[in-house]
């Protein structure tokens, strides 16, 4: 995606969203998939983002998205295989507006539902739901690392970089006394 980086009102229809692309992937793919999660800011209720739904699908083996490709694209997906380089853990498929309003990007990640990646989501997501005032102070970070950095993604994902560690490790902590 070019053009500048900007953060958006929470909005309520983003889980709504969720929900009719989930229905969609499982109707394709729904024999490969072990789980599904709306993961990211627009999964957390009131909190600020970029008007993009990511959305993690677990399989039993990485290899089992290979067997998905086809059946996503015929839904609208593209299969983003350059960014495996960084993220080897992850494929990663995205699709372009599917309704305005609200106009929202969906990002794909396909992950084994034992692997760090879909750990450190869904502890961020389940954390910021619990914690409105760290959720916020998220918020305001990205608001202000959006104005600071444009329409350099790398740059503003590299800086949230440390705050979101900050809160898997709070949320790990948190986990870790429970009885």
């Amino acid at each position: 995606m070019k053009g500048p980086i900007i953060i958006v009102d929470y909005n309520p229809q983003w889980p709504i969203l969720y929900e009719e692309e989930k229905i969609m992937i499982l109707s394709v793919i729904g024999d490969k998939v072990v789980a599904i999660e709306h993961i990211g800011s627009t999964a957390v209720p009131g909190l600020g983002a970029k008007p993009i739904i990511d959305i993690m699908v677990a399989v039993r083996h990485l290899s089992d998205a290979d067997e998905c490709i086809e059946p996503l694209q015929s839904i609208g997906y593209e299969y983003v295989p350059e960014y495996e380089v960084s993220i080897p853990e992850r494929r990663f498929f995205r699709k372009n507006p599917v309704k305005v309003p609200p106009k929202a990007h969906i990002h794909l990640h396909i992950v084994e539902r034992t692997s760090d990646f879909w750990e450190r989501h869904i502890l961020f997501r389940d954390f910021l739901r619990t914690h409105p005032e760290i959720a916020q102070q998220y918020c305001q970070l990205k608001k202000e690392l959006a104005a600071k950095f444009g329409s350099d993604r790398d740059a503003y994902t590299a800086a949230k970089t440390s705050f979101i560690e900050s809160v898997v490790e709070m949320a790990r902590a948190k986990k870790a006394i429970r009885p």
